[in-house]
């Protein structure tokens, strides 16, 4: 059973990067991710408008992972703990039937350098063996072509396309779901 607790933040390891704790002082690097609209071209959120917006969702995060509800990662240098490449996390946890989501954003001075990809490796490892989940899915816009790519050098396959399945801003967006299941989930797939 899918039991998670996050009373002791586990902080993860790549061969280059570090995944630690989303903290207060985060705020400048979360305001400058989260106000980006190039970031957040893909994602159907508000634009963070000052630094308080920041700090409320930070905030909301804690609050989350607190409660075993979430989980949510920065993604830092592995030389440099202070660096804020981007964030990565595990979402929507249905523990009843063993599936989560994962979501990721990374400031664009770092696109195309596979911090992401290698990111996800670590989450997907930690999600399989240390959760005991048994799918992880992944919900993107069908336009973020560089999303798609990280997915699926990370072994998710496509699942579905919802035509409109979203309204943000005056507009219905479709929403492609990738997944992947703690089988498929090999060696192949991790450092």
């Amino acid at each position: 059973m899918v039991t998670p607790d996050f009373s002791n933040f586990p902080v993860l390891q790549t061969p280059r990067l570090v995944l630690r704790k989303l903290e207060k002082d985060d705020a400048p690097g979360v305001f400058r991710l989260r106000s980006d609209a190039a970031v957040m071209k893909y994602i159907p959120r508000p634009l963070a408008v000052n630094i308080n917006d920041a700090i409320i969702h930070i905030e909301m995060i804690q609050d989350l992972v607190a409660k075993n509800e979430v989980i949510n990662w920065v993604i830092c240098e592995k030389d440099d703990l202070s660096t804020f490449l981007g964030i990565i996390g595990i979402y929507r946890m249905d523990i009843k039937n063993w599936r989560a989501e994962v979501g990721y954003m990374l400031h664009s001075q770092y696109h195309g350098k596979g911090f992401i990809s290698e990111s996800l490796k670590a989450v997907l490892t930690y999600a399989f063996q240390e959760l005991q989940f048994h799918s992880i899915q992944a919900l993107i816009d069908p336009e973020n072509v560089a999303s798609e790519n990280v997915l699926k050098k990370c072994g998710f396959s496509k699942e579905a396309h919802l035509r409109e399945y979203e309204y943000y801003d005056g507009r219905f967006w479709d929403t492609v779901i990738y997944s992947i299941l703690s089988s498929a989930y090999d060696d192949q797939y991790q450092f």
